[in-house]
């Protein structure tokens, strides 16, 4: 079969005809579905319209693109991942950050370390699969931040520890074994992930041609599961929900902050450094620390815990530091001692404010419940969560989001197959 018809088979069988973007009726509530969720890790919301991203384009047209999502803030992959999992914003899951402190477990949690990152006590709410397990339901998952942990007592029936030498093909074959399972026996949810773009766009910046390819790797993917879904029969029953957790905006060495031009660092402990800082000043220095950076930059904001502006969303939970500095989009805060050690920043970054544009991550979904070359404004990611458990037919635990939000994604149910 010759990709050209795939694609039409896919128009057909995914978008059926065209329908109106409004509806006087709201729809009925959405009936059970399998549901994939494809995380593609820093492919910024304008990459779509790059050469690379065909097949994305097409899936889009075939159904809903929004102008771009709105990451909860800081812009960072382990906060929004799990926000979009369990429709929390990070001040209420816990996980503020790549790098925090916990004054309860007395550890710092650092990716790189799995030993302190699979302690359960660092994740709060509920994911999705958990809540589709504990609901009778099956859930799979091929690599998402924290799919392989036990959160709640649960993990996904089938999931896989993260290993990011893993073959992006090896994920795809064995996604679509899951979704080709019997009735009745195999997973309802199933979630996978890719990292090329977020790799690539922090080594080169997201104008790179490296970028370019990193987009193309991931959007032949992307297609390898729509096509073996049709293929398999499965396209009337799937619905595809891409999404990625944040942007990237490039660097520049004319563009830098050394904190310690300002501060003695000795008089601090610096448990994050860009482009957000978490900073704990000693005993004593409170006061010294802050009046030291307040207003010592003009592209750095500084505020104490509590006082952050409120539409971060970022002054509650216990593991937000004292102190929360803040670099302006294209800006890295450093010391003297890691540029002499690493170099001067170069490539790309995420983490900063979450609104501005660079920051806007993907959302496109087709299937048999979304209507059909519909774009939508901008939505923020907490909202996913809700819009996924309605697919799968399941009750969502507490959450931040709405699914008064997404419900103009969705056809009517009178006219879903």
């Amino acid at each position: 079969m010759t990709r050209g018809v795939v694609a039409l088979l896919l128009a057909l069988v995914l978008g059926g005809l065209q329908v109106p973007v409004a509806s006087a009726q709201a729809p009925a509530a959405v009936s059970a579905r399998t549901v994939l969720l494809i995380s593609l890790d820093g492919f910024r919301a304008d990459y779509i319209q790059r050469p690379a991203a065909r097949r994305l384009r097409a899936l889009a047209s075939s159904g809903v693109r929004a102008e771009h999502m709105v990451p909860a803030f800081p812009s960072k992959t382990f906060p929004n991942h799990y926000t979009i999992i369990t429709g929390l914003r990070p001040e209420h899951h816990g996980i503020v950050a790549n790098a925090m402190w916990d004054d309860v477990i007395g550890k710092k949690f650092n990716i790189p370390d799995t030993v302190v990152t699979h302690d359960t006590r660092w994740w709060g709410g509920e994911p999705l699969w958990v809540t589709v397990e504990k609901q009778g339901k099956r859930a799979a998952s091929y690599f998402w931040v924290s799919s392989d942990m036990e959160i709640a007592g649960r993990r996904p029936t089938w999931w896989k520890p993260y290993d990011g030498r893993v073959p992006n093909a090896e994920r795809v074959r064995t996604v679509l074994d899951w979704l080709a399972m019997p009735a009745g026996t195999g997973p309802t949810f199933v979630s996978t992930y890719f990292s090329d773009c977020d790799d690539a766009g922090h080594n080169f910046g997201p104008g790179s041609p490296q970028v370019d390819s990193a987009i193309a790797r991931v959007d032949a993917m992307v297609g390898a599961l729509v096509d073996g879904i049709v293929a398999r029969g499965l396209a009337a029953q799937v619905d595809i929900v891409v999404v990625s957790d944040h942007g990237m905006a490039d660097l520049s060495p004319e563009r830098v902050i050394y904190l310690d031009d300002y501060l003695d660092l000795s008089k601090v402990d610096l448990i994050d450094i860009s482009p957000v800082g978490s900073l704990a000043p000693k005993p004593g220095y409170e006061a010294d620390v802050y009046a030291r950076l307040k207003g010592a930059h003009p592209h750095l904001q500084v505020y104490r815990k509590g006082e952050v502006p409120a539409r971060f969303h970022f002054n509650k939970h216990p593991r937000i530091a004292p102190l929360v500095t803040i670099a302006d989009e294209g800006w890295t805060m450093t010391t003297h001692a890691a540029v002499r050690l690493g170099g001067l920043p170069r490539g790309g970054m995420h983490g900063f404010d979450n609104q501005v544009a660079s920051m806007g991550a993907l959302f496109v979904a087709s299937g048999p419940d979304f209507r059909q070359g519909l774009v939508v404004p901008p939505f923020q990611n907490i909202h996913v969560y809700e819009l996924l458990a309605g697919l799968l037919g399941v009750k969502p635990a507490p959450n931040d989001g709405s699914a008064d939000s997404t419900r103009a994604f969705l056809r009517p149910s009178r006219e879903r197959p």
